[in-house]
């Protein structure tokens, strides 16, 4: 319901940029250009934790990109999926670049609790992973999302939390879902998500992948992830 109600409230209410509240448009072209106006770069969390697969972030977690993303996820603002998307697909083409992986292209999305979604009406990250792979496949890259993790066990809420808790609660969180086991026998798996802070969920969800097949996901390349935003520090400190 919540999701309709969203959808119906955004025909009737004046729209104003999500970013930085200027009227007439849901995105302005300058908060346009900080989402995703700019190439990926890859990003570490500091402190770095161990099992982090490579990460590659379209913009600083800051300002504009910081109320676009949480206007999307938790204010319901469902048309800001596309641009979130586009700067999403960014990420994953410096994730996985065409032509150095096998292909296509699996986007698996972080998984959120079936509170959380049922409380926000939709489930973020799932929606932006689906306008990126659209994004991706309409330049010409095969690409498709699989959304195969879930929550086995309860978490406590992550806000508030240092990097240290934040992995003692994340620790064994995720498992691949009764059926998911039955991944494609080739491709580049790139975890999705909108934003990274300490690293700790994409940790946890890349140890459930490989945990689902074993010792590895045969015919697969690597696991990568990308995500919408990460904290402005993870660029700074880009240690080769």
């Amino acid at each position: 319901m919540r999701g309709w109600w969203c959808e119906i409230a955004g025909l009737v209410l004046p729209v104003v940029c999500a970013g930085c509240g200027s009227p007439r448009t849901p995105l302005c072209e300058e908060c346009g250009r900080a989402l995703y106006g700019t190439w990926p770069c890859r990003v570490r969390p500091v402190p770095e934790p161990v099992g982090l697969p490579v990460v590659h972030a379209a913009a600083p977690y800051e300002d504009a990109v910081r109320a676009v993303v949480l206007a999307h996820k938790e204010r319901g603002a469902l048309g800001l999926a596309a641009p979130l998307g586009r700067a999403l697909a960014g990420a994953v083409r410096a994730a996985a670049p065409a032509g150095t992986g096998v292909e296509p292209l699996l986007l698996v999305p972080m998984p959120s609790s079936r509170r959380a979604v049922g409380a926000r009406g939709h489930d973020a990250t799932r929606r932006m992973a689906l306008a990126a792979a659209g994004e991706l496949r309409r330049a010409g890259r095969p690409c498709r999302v699989l959304p195969v993790l879930r929550q086995r066990r309860a978490v406590a809420d992550q806000a508030g939390l240092d990097a240290r808790r934040r992995r003692v609660n994340l620790s064994g969180a995720l498992e691949v879902a009764v059926g998911g086991a039955r991944l494609p026998a080739a491709g580049r798996v790139v975890l999705v998500d909108d934003l990274m802070t300490t690293g700790s969920s994409l940790v946890e969800a890349a140890r459930a992948l490989r945990a689902a097949t074993g010792s590895g996901i045969p015919g697969y390349v690597q696991v990568s992830a990308a995500v919408v935003a990460a904290m402005p520090l993870s660029f700074e400190i880009n240690r080769n």
